[in-house]
């Protein structure tokens, strides 16, 4: 069990962040196309959602406008939505899967996000050569930026 543990822990790409926003106005921001195109990416990046069916087995497709003009498609399907505390989608290509986590604390919302790969290899891969890690960081960033503004 232990092994498994670390093996996760290799193949996990995981990010905490306390927002200055409530879980409402937080899953607002998650849950609506219309928001989440404004603030989702790394910086310089912009976003096309194409389709955003946010329910359980709904899809999600955008493409991502890398600052050098490339474009990123992505394509993902909602596992699991429990409204204001769970988000579990799967990515594909690379696949992995993501876990959002929304909890308040004081009127405001610990996010826990958390991206799992199928291999060790992959993870190094895509935090490595893309440094999705730096990426993750950037994708929060923005996000509180758009969340100053909605409160």
């Amino acid at each position: 069990m232990g092994k498994e543990k670390s093996n996760n822990q290799n193949r996990t790409l995981h990010t905490t962040r306390l927002l200055n926003a409530s879980v409402d106005l937080v899953w607002e921001m998650w849950s609506n196309p219309e928001h989440i195109e404004s603030w989702w990416g790394p910086n310089g990046f912009t976003n096309t959602i194409h389709k955003m069916d946010f329910h359980e087995n709904g899809e999600w497709n955008l493409t991502m406008h890398g600052p050098d003009g490339t474009n990123y498609p992505n394509r993902s399907i909602f596992k699991e939505i429990i409204p204001f505390e769970k988000i579990v989608l799967e990515h594909f290509n690379p696949h992995f899967i993501a876990t959002i986590l929304f909890q308040t604390k004081e009127n405001k919302t610990l996010l826990d996000w958390s991206m799992l790969f199928d291999t060790t290899e992959m993870h190094d891969i895509v935090v490595k050569t893309h440094k999705a890690d730096k990426g993750q960081q950037e994708n929060l960033d923005k996000l509180e930026s758009y969340l100053s503004n909605k409160i």
